[in-house]
């Protein structure tokens, strides 16, 4: 069955090969999808990810950090560290600002936070070190790329010069990359001394959460407390609502027309082959002989689709993340098991759609 079928295929190379090129340009696409949103993903929320705060103080009309706003004091720490259990509080102050390198500006997402303090800095040094003092700044790794810039480089941020300590990593969100700086810095660029956005709190070993989050609530006015797995998943829901769906409608466009193409490539080879299959409809040809075939036909050329994205995928990524360096992508096995599998399921289906003409055609036709 499967000999057969390959011959039917390779008898029309050339559409056979723009087939497969067809085919594994939209799992290239699927793949890219995937490996971007990953990336996004991870770049968005690394910074709460790693800064395992034990609670997180935000005012009450803000429940994320990625597009939530919430205004703070910081003469309110000294409240929250005199309830029981809490160890010590930490503020971060984030803020859109412009940074500008000669002719080239562009907005980071600022983060200003307390270089002494063990959380709020960057999740992850890729090169050079944190800040020290008001006039060191961190950058992400793939926005000092994209504007060639590296560590010991100056940029200003309004007309303040500071100096490029470092480069983070887990730190592009796509639309945005954070940049770091410490809690003054931050809080002068805005014109608000003792401003900050949450408060980052960290508990006693066994203390109490609960009864940490209810003191808070009961010093502090017109603030919500969040647990750091809660805040969390509040922060990836806020970016899920806002890119997943994107996601989904141009990868659900590609197994569309990887569907079509798979399905007029069978249809127009069961054509071309009709006599071929009524003489096996005379020769009484085992039941599912023929169906068979035609579901051969489409595993084979979505199996050399997936070989060739695979062949593809790797230079084709690399080529887009040296053109354009803040778009970060995170492409893992898990990924491409499961646009393999989807393709395959399409594959099937694309073969039940072409096998209704098989229904037309009979035995009689083979003496024709």
């Amino acid at each position: 069955m499967f000999s057969y079928s390959a011959k039917i295929l390779t008898g029309q190379p050339m559409r056979l090969a723009i087939t497969i090129a067809g085919i594994s340009l939209c799992i290239v696409l699927m793949l890219f999808l995937l490996a971007a949103y990953h990336g996004v993903a991870d770049g968005s929320v690394d910074y709460i990810r790693k800064n395992r705060s034990d609670l997180w103080v935000l005012s009450s009309n803000a429940w994320n950090i990625l597009r939530g706003s919430s205004i703070l004091f910081t003469s309110d720490t000294i409240a929250i560290e005199q309830i029981q259990g809490v160890k010590s509080v930490s503020s971060a102050l984030f803020i859109l600002a412009g940074i500008r390198r000669e002719d080239q500006q562009a907005t980071v997402y600022l983060t200003g936070y307390d270089p002494e303090a063990d959380l709020g800095g960057p999740p992850h040094i890729f090169e050079g070190r944190s800040v020290k003092d008001d006039n060191e700044i961190v950058l992400d790794k793939d926005f000092a790329a994209k504007f060639n810039l590296s560590v010991g480089e100056s940029v200003k941020v309004r007309d303040t010069e500071l100096k490029v300590v470092g480069l983070s990593d887990g730190t592009n969100a796509l639309v945005i990359q954070y940049a770091f700086v410490t809690l003054n810095r931050a809080q002068s660029l805005i014109g608000y001394p003792g401003m900050a956005t949450c408060f980052l709190v960290r508990a006693e070993t066994g203390a109490d959460l609960g009864a940490i989050s209810e003191g808070i609530k009961l010093k502090l006015d017109g603030v919500d407390v969040y647990d750091h797995e809660t805040f969390l998943k509040n922060n990836i829901k806020e970016l899920q609502t806002g890119f997943l769906p994107f996601i989904f409608t141009v990868a659900a466009l590609g197994v569309v027309v990887l569907t079509a193409i798979l399905s007029l490539l069978l249809s127009v080879n069961i054509l071309e082959k009709r006599k071929d299959f009524a003489v096996f409809k005379t020769l009484g040809s085992p039941r599912g002989f023929v169906s068979g075939m035609v579901i051969s036909q489409s595993v084979i050329i979505s199996l050399a689709g997936c070989l060739t994205a695979v062949v593809l995928y790797f230079p084709l990524v690399n080529f887009i993340e040296r053109v354009t360096p803040e778009l970060s992508t995170k492409t893992s096995f898990k990924q491409m098991i499961c646009v393999v599998t989807v393709v395959l399921i399409m594959s099937v289906f694309s073969s039940l759609i072409s096998m209704q003409r098989l229904r037309r055609i009979y035995a009689l036709e083979a003496f024709s």
